[in-house]
């Protein structure tokens, strides 16, 4: 083709020519130069979650923890709470059976708000319709890897108290 045909170049053009094959390849060695990094990285990022998880281990309830009054949660119906000392939140449920449970209210896939639904006598998580039983905790649907951390509930009187499980499967 004729370059006489070819509109003139502009003046960036004229000062950086680029050759747009060789803009667009990428050489073995600049690859593998990127694999060193990105796997260098997540080698960082694991070794870190791993660090954090000694350095920092997780909420214990110490003792008892003081919730709500019976007369607070009508059956079928929650409570929302939090232990003092922790930002961690639970969920006080009375179940249609009269029981109570306490569970985190975050689901174990990716960490959303859960709800209770008296009707089916499941938690639910919205995001990706992961199903707890309100009754154990563990999964009954959907993505959630890992039953519902919980606490076990005391009744005192009229008071409702939280605490460490005796058995730790499932605990928060």
């Amino acid at each position: 083709m004729d370059e006489s045909a070819l509109p003139p170049k502009s003046a960036p053009e004229v000062d950086f020519p680029i050759d747009r094959v060789e803009a667009e390849h990428v050489s073995r060695r600049e690859f593998a130069k990127f694999l060193c990094l990105v796997s260098g990285g997540m080698a960082v990022g694991s070794g870190w979650v791993a660090i954090k998880d000694k350095l920092f281990p997780p909420f214990r309830v110490k003792g008892e923890a003081f919730v709500c009054n019976t007369s607070d949660v009508p059956l079928g119906s929650t409570h929302p709470f939090t232990v003092e000392g922790s930002n961690i939140p639970f969920i006080l449920i009375h179940l249609n059976d009269g029981t109570f449970r306490a569970y985190e209210q975050k689901c174990t896939h990716l960490a959303c708000a859960v709800y209770y639904s008296p009707t089916h006598n499941k938690i639910e998580c919205p995001c990706h319709h992961g199903y707890f039983d309100a009754s154990t905790g563990d999964v009954l649907a959907g993505p959630p890897p890992r039953p519902l951390p919980h606490l076990d509930v005391v009744i005192k009187e009229d008071k409702i108290f939280v605490r460490e499980p005796k058995h730790p499967a499932h605990s928060v």
